[in-house]
């Protein structure tokens, strides 16, 4: 086997004022590199999964350092889809602390990713044995409708070749109407195997609102049977609700935060890495929770965390989930 996971989606530049500056007081700034897939694929590589990212991006110097950010994690790149045309996606991150809040603006119009079609897609990739998983978002399903054809297209073939489907919601207000990302990712719940979701998502795509987590898994798993939820609730931690109707409890990792941006697929990346390991809910739950307290603690969008920093922290048995 190739590959322990394969991630699919778009990657951009990061600009961001030093500190807490706002956008006009700005003379300089800082450069990351993110996307949320990658993100998870630079994380499961970081904690020993062989992983490898598939995307489209403009051949210039500016898509040349996505790329090698990337790759320098041990993430193969080498699916990559490569165009003399479009742009590499932007944003930008203001930092606040309260009472202000940080703001992102978002610039990917026609890039790369967002021209991203089918027949771009790798397809002697996806044979049976290449791969476990393939991990997308609903990030790449609302870019563009090219995107999502793609990515829906890349479900089909993993699923032809037995993989597992793992899919993180990641909504985006930014990005679609919660109408249509309701509809395009519950075309994605209904393949997946493991489905990642924040508890406020639950609420605004499927209108689900109750104090009990246990009731809002109940409800959901009601509307999406086949897959394993995870729904992460920040500083209240993390439930799983299995497709038996099994749930486990994490409660939240204490981190002192840097930089919040990239902690939900750091999340995804642990989970993934206990998953592939054990099978077992509560300990990927465990992986998932320590691996997104561990990103918090680092500035940027790229989960740099050392595999057995993660390790130590899973087997800290103060914080056990519980079972019920």
């Amino acid at each position: 086997m190739s590959y322990d996971v394969v991630a699919l989606g778009e990657t951009m530049l990061r600009l961001t004022p030093p500190g807490c500056e706002r956008f006009e007081q700005a003379s300089s700034w800082e450069v990351h590199v993110g996307g949320s897939e990658s993100n998870t694929a630079v994380g499961c590589a970081r904690l020993g999964l062989r992983t490898a990212w598939l995307s489209r991006l403009t051949d210039n110097a500016l898509g040349r350092m996505i790329e090698g950010a990337i790759c320098q994690h041990k993430v193969d790149t080498r699916h990559v889809v490569w165009t003399d045309g479009d742009r590499v996606g932007t944003y930008y991150l203001q930092r606040g602390k309260p009472p202000r809040a940080s703001q992102v603006t978002y610039d990917r119009a026609g890039s790369a990713a967002a021209n991203w079609h089918p027949y771009d897609l790798p397809e002697a990739l996806f044979r049976e044995g290449e791969s476990q998983v393939l991990h997308t978002t609903g990030i790449t399903l609302g870019i563009s409708e090219s995107a999502a054809l793609t990515a829906q297209r890349a479900m089909e073939l993993a699923g032809d070749a037995k993989w597992l489907l793992s899919f993180d919601v990641n909504y985006r207000a930014k990005l679609w109407s919660p109408e249509l990302a309701r509809e395009r990712c519950s075309l994605a719940m209904e393949r997946a195997d493991v489905v990642f979701i924040a508890e406020r998502d639950v609420t605004k795509l499927f209108g689900i609102g109750e104090a009990d987590p246990a009731k809002m898994l109940e409800q959901l798993g009601a509307l999406f049977a086949r897959p394993t939820l995870v729904m992460t609730r920040g500083s209240a931690g993390a439930v799983a609700r299995g497709s038996d109707g099994a749930l486990v409890t994490q409660p939240a990792f204490l981190a002192e935060e840097v930089e919040r941006l990239g902690g939900g697929d750091a999340f995804s990346a642990g989970y993934l890495r206990g998953y592939l390991e054990t099978g077992d809910m509560a300990i990927s739950l465990r992986w998932g929770g320590a691996v997104a307290a561990l990103k918090y603690t680092t500035p940027g969008d790229l989960p740099l965390i050392d595999a057995a920093d993660a390790e130590a922290l899973v087997k800290n048995m103060g914080m056990t989930g519980v079972v019920r």
